[in-house]
């Protein structure tokens, strides 16, 4: 049988050291998870509390993020997740957290640049060089 939460007592939980969301109506206890997640911990600490739905499936997580989602399952939620969780400070500063707003509607990721470099062309430039004295030196002498 699963433990069943208020949303008020799931707010409670949105610190770096103690840490719960909520997916659909699963409450998830991911504060162990929290240095392992591969887009940083700031997502996860400003989402702390609350209702992570629309964010996680919005991302499209894989398969392997799905089931190590479930194995961080600690019950269900009834009740209201909405407002500011409470015990939450409006300034986040203290805990070096930059506040984050995420727009669900309009988000993309950019991959990161990598610049070419200047040398590049001379290297391949010389690489044919040296094939074709090669390839003259075997064949034709």
């Amino acid at each position: 049988m699963s433990t069943v939460y208020t949303g008020a007592e799931v707010a409670k939980h949105n610190r770096e050291d103690d840490l719960w969301i909520v997916y659909k109506d699963g409450v998830y206890d991911i504060t162990k998870f929290l240095k392992e997640h591969p887009g940083g911990e700031e997502v996860l600490v400003s989402l702390g509390g609350q209702d992570s739905t629309k964010c996680f499936d919005e991302i499209g997580h894989t398969l392997e993020a799905v089931q190590l989602r479930e194995t961080y399952k600690i019950g269900t939620v009834t009740g209201s997740l909405t407002g500011e969780p409470a015990d939450q400070p409006a300034e986040q500063s203290d805990r070096g957290v930059q506040d984050l707003t995420i727009d669900d509607d309009n988000w993309t990721y950019d991959t990161p640049k990598r610049e070419s470099s200047p040398w590049f062309p001379v290297i391949i430039a010389t690489g044919v060089a040296v094939y074709a004295v090669i390839f003259y030196y075997f064949f034709f002498s």
